[in-house]
């Protein structure tokens, strides 16, 4: 794999023919498109999430990580996008990439089942009586006299 600098693109939609050289990322979708870097011209999706990879941008460039592991193409190409530059990364053994399947569905796993915050409203019996018995600018102006700092 020789030397490459990768053009990114922020998109909405990822286009259907994907330009050689160019990383075109979906911040709506949480996704990151390109065509594999050995020129195998395999589509690679990298999915962007806490279990899977993180995308970096510095006003001027883009990261990803962890590496890019091909491990389904023919190629097994292996690299990292490090600042638009396309690093090449050791080959890995079958054993290692089956290891880091299972490390990554464990870790897919625990992130899933840990308990998530709940955002839980409390409205307290004078806030109740408060809405339920005035006009909205009259809830408007109680709210306001309750948060904005008393005149001297």
């Amino acid at each position: 794999m020789k030397e490459m600098v990768l053009t990114h693109r922020f998109v909405e939609y990822i286009p259907g023919d994907l330009e050689e050289g160019t990383i075109y990322v979906s911040i709506p979708f949480a996704t990151v498109v390109h065509k594999c870097c050995c020129g195998c011209g395999h589509e690679v999706v990298t999915p962007l999430s806490p279990t899977d990879w993180k995308l970096m941008f510095d006003g001027e460039t883009i990261s990803l990580y962890p590496s890019i592991g091909n491990w389904s193409f023919d190629c097994r190409s292996h690299y990292w996008i490090r600042r638009n530059r396309v690093q090449r990364a050791e080959q890995w053994s079958q054993e290692r990439i089956e290891t880091a399947r299972r490390h990554d569905q464990a870790a897919r796993e625990q992130y899933y089942k840990a308990p998530h915050v709940e955002i839980v409203s409390t409205i307290t019996a004078e806030t109740e009586n408060i809405l339920a018995n005035h006009s909205f600018w009259e809830r408007l102006v109680q709210w306001l006299c309750r948060w904005l700092p008393k005149r001297p």
